[in-house]
């Protein structure tokens, strides 16, 4: 996977390369300028290597391009170019060689580092990753030329790996910095997944880390520290295999959901209401996020300019109904079907687009239907409809709902499913307050809109 040249090589190769571009654009300027045949300048760009002129060359190099060498060897992988759909992964083991990093009683941070970036590395490249390590061995790399390396090979992401130390040895955790919102949510991944593959204290996840490697990266980059050295317990069980394994696995794990996040379909109810719903718009479109709302006839009536920006701005619709009177919705299917033609046509009326989904006020099974819910169900789907439940939500439907609560409703109501349908309420004040924040404590989703070809969420009818 990975093989080991040296600073100089890599130099020497960049600058032979600069020359044979040089080379070849003065033949073709000249050929230009004699009238010769652009046909020769294209043949002698294809010829081999003249071993004499770079020879020459090389023996003529100014030395200046060995003083900007740092340090001895540096890892890169054998094949530098881009593979389509495959991510470039830098693992950075902290310090290295002379550089050793903190220790207590005779535990190093360099050789910690290189423990769990090595076996974090032999993952990723299980799993597909095409994956550069700063230092494979016992070396002491730059920061600069580490941070460099990973600019030059255009990396996807830039991950590294330290220890901590403090004078209170009661003190015990990790710790995870970054450095701009571009790296936030590959910050909280890994934070986050590393805690829970190691049972670890969660301490602080910093966003205003001054480190070089996380400040100078020209891709999302964060540090981890996964634990203080100071504290016996977590010296003895960063220095065990068993634990680095727990370590990498919350690492490796934090990445591939970067890469592969799971699915949220973010939902909004009963609306439009003209200052919440366009709050949340605001919000949604601040991140580029489309989502889907099943509106309301009656309040499409009275916000006709809010509806119509809502599918302006790329979200999708859907029906919730008329007049949301559960009791008379659902006296019969008949009733069900007249308020749900009479939302249609005020939907299409006011945002010319024919709905082809719906949620049913309540729900398909609720108090109020189990009569009928069977009979609606498949009379809407013969008519070529299709209804969404949910099966995550952030219970908003209350009375005076607190923000942090309906954060802790959605994550716990979503159970780490790979697709969640999320429920939620465009008219709820508290709802437009949350949403930023229940979005950044959900890194791990990607949020899209219901299309025709989503797996539909459906109550179980008996």
């Amino acid at each position: 996977m990975y093989r080991r040249i040296s600073y100089e090589q890599m130099m020497k190769r960049e600058a032979q390369r600069r020359r044979r571009i040089k080379f070849v654009c003065g033949l073709l300027m000249t050929a230009v300028a004699v009238g010769a045949s652009l046909a020769l300048a294209v043949q002698t760009l294809a010829a081999p290597e003249n071993p004499d002129v770079e020879a020459e060359a090389n023996a003529k190099e100014e030395p200046e391009n060995m003083a900007e060498t740092i340090s001895g060897n540096v890892a890169v992988p054998e094949e530098i170019e881009k593979e389509p759909g495959v991510p470039l992964v830098v693992i950075d083991p902290g310090h290295g060689g002379e550089d050793e990093g903190c220790s207590k009683e005779g535990i190093w941070e360099k050789d910690i580092n290189l423990a769990i970036g090595k076996i974090a590395a032999d993952k990723l490249g299980r799993m597909g990753y095409r994956v550069i390590m700063t230092r494979e061995d016992d070396t002491y790399v730059a920061k600069e030329e580490r941070v460099e390396n990973a600019n030059v090979y255009g990396a996807d992401i830039y991950v590294s790996i330290h220890q901590n130390i403090f004078e209170n040895g009661d003190v015990e955790g990790i710790e995870t910095w970054y450095t701009g919102e571009e790296s936030r949510k590959l910050a909280q991944l890994i934070h986050r997944e590393t805690i829970k593959s190691t049972g670890a204290v969660e301490r602080e996840l910093r966003g205003d880390s001054e480190f070089h490697v996380t400040a100078e990266t020209e891709m999302p980059s964060c540090l981890i520290e996964t634990g203080f050295l100071s504290n016996q317990g977590e010296r003895e069980r960063l220095s065990g295999a068993e634990y680095q394994q727990q370590v990498a696995e919350g690492i490796v794990q934090g990445i591939e959901l970067y890469f592969h996040p799971k699915t949220m379909y973010l939902t909004f109810d009963d609306g439009p209401y003209a200052e919440n719903t366009g709050r949340v718009l605001e919000i949604l479109k601040t991140r580029n996020i489309k989502a889907t709302f099943f509106l309301v006839g009656e309040n499409v009536e009275k916000n006709p300019d809010m509806a119509r920006r809502i599918v302006e701005e790329g979200h999708t619709i859907g029906i919730h109904c008329y007049s949301h009177d559960y009791e008379k919705i659902y006296e019969s299917v008949d009733s069900y079907v007249q308020d749900f033609e009479k939302a249609y046509q005020v939907i299409k009326d006011t945002t010319g687009v024919d709905v082809k989904f719906f949620r049913f006020p309540g729900g398909s099974v609720n108090a109020y239907n189990k009569a009928v819910c069977k009979d609606i169900a498949e009379e809407m789907t013969e008519r070529g409809f299709i209804y969404f439940d949910w099966n995550a939500s952030l219970e908003d439907a209350v009375k005076n709902p607190e923000p942090e609560l309906l954060i802790a409703n959605a994550r716990e109501s979503a159970m780490g499913r790979q697709n969640v349908v999320m429920l939620a309420h465009d008219v709820v004040y508290a709802t437009g307050i949350c949403l930023n924040d229940l979005l950044d404590e959900m890194p791990e989703y990607e949020v899209k809109v219901l299309t025709e070809e989503t797996e539909p969420v459906h109550f179980r009818m008996e």
